[in-house]
């Protein structure tokens, strides 16, 4: 073969080498460059999937509070045993907000719970007497009592264990440990009128007075308790908690058993669950000594029935 042959197929063979090499390395780059949107801009990276994302309920109720106990207020002990029937029939007016909140990532959560109650009773009465010929005597009084109850709960919950069943069922237990604030007052005022008139001589007058006196107790509880969920099925659960509390640090003692089931059904992004149960809230707490002696050692138990949302 010719020297000149044998030099133009080594030139080929580097050639189609080289350009291989210089084709493979920009493929190579090309891969390692972060990929463009439609304007030529670098699209940001997707991010990884939250395996444990935060969910949250919020929880709206009703609960038929029945009383049981006795009241202290200025020295005076006044037992009370009241049904949710007769708080109802007896008072003028009734307001109430309940609400129940919670979130959790994994095994880690937190909750708030608020109750406040307002009770308004009133009383008009009206005398009249006529002790000589042509003298007449009225009075009329108007009593009113207000009271407001305040219970709201902030804490951290933990799941301690959870075992799994069948069908997407499982059991699992919470620690919670937070704070329950109490505020309890009422204030009462009477307002009266007293008149005469003697019409024979001509003498009429009259007397009006009023009177109000108020009384606030508040104190913070520290609590600890625990929390047992069973899931029977994805739409249906039931929830068992006891706690304790008090410790003398607020109140002597203060405790709490709920007992709740819910049904959950699924409705666009959000599921929406119905609960009911019963629940039942304890509490001894004095302050104060003889006619400044105040307190109560009441037992607030009833139904509850709600509607709630999941997310």
């Amino acid at each position: 073969m010719p020297p000149s042959i044998g030099l133009a197929k080594s030139l080929t063979i580097s050639v189609a080498l080289a350009t291989a090499a210089i084709a493979g390395a920009a493929t190579a780059s090309a891969d390692e460059q972060p990929a463009l949107d439609a304007a030529g801009r670098t699209a940001p990276a997707s991010a990884p999937l939250d395996p444990e994302p935060w969910r949250f309920g919020v929880t709206t109720y009703g609960w038929a509070i029945n009383i049981a106990g006795n009241l202290t207020a200025r020295g005076q002990t006044v037992d009370i045993n009241a049904s949710f029937i007769d708080l109802v029939q007896k008072s003028d007016s009734l307001l109430a907000w309940m609400s129940y909140f919670e979130a959790d990532k994994g095994r880690v959560g937190f909750y708030g719970d608020l109750v406040w109650t307002r009770l308004g009773f009133s009383r008009s009465t009206a005398a009249y007497r006529n002790p000589l010929p042509g003298l007449q005597l009225s009075a009329t009084a108007n009593a009113a009592l207000v009271t407001d109850l305040v219970i709201a709960e902030l804490g951290g919950l933990y799941e301690v264990h959870r075992w799994s069943g069948s069908g997407g069922s499982f059991t699992a237990v919470d620690a919670l440990l937070g704070f329950r604030y109490w505020n309890s007052s009422a204030s009462v005022s009477v307002d009266a009128l007293a008149t005469a008139n003697y019409a024979a001589l001509g003498l009429s007058g009259s007397r009006q007075f009023g009177v109000s006196l108020s009384n606030t107790m508040q104190w913070v509880d520290p609590l600890v308790g625990l929390r047992l969920r069973h899931q029977f099925t994805p739409h249906q659960n039931i929830m068992l908690r006891g706690d304790i509390g008090g410790f003398g640090l607020g109140s002597q003692l203060t405790w709490q058993a709920l007992g709740v089931y819910s049904y959950e059904w699924q409705a666009d992004r959000v599921r929406i669950a119905a609960v009911a149960g019963y629940r039942a809230i304890g509490v001894n707490y004095s302050t104060g000594s003889g006619f400044d002696a105040n307190g109560l050692n009441l037992v607030f138990h009833g139904p509850v029935i709600g509607i709630g949302l999941r997310f």
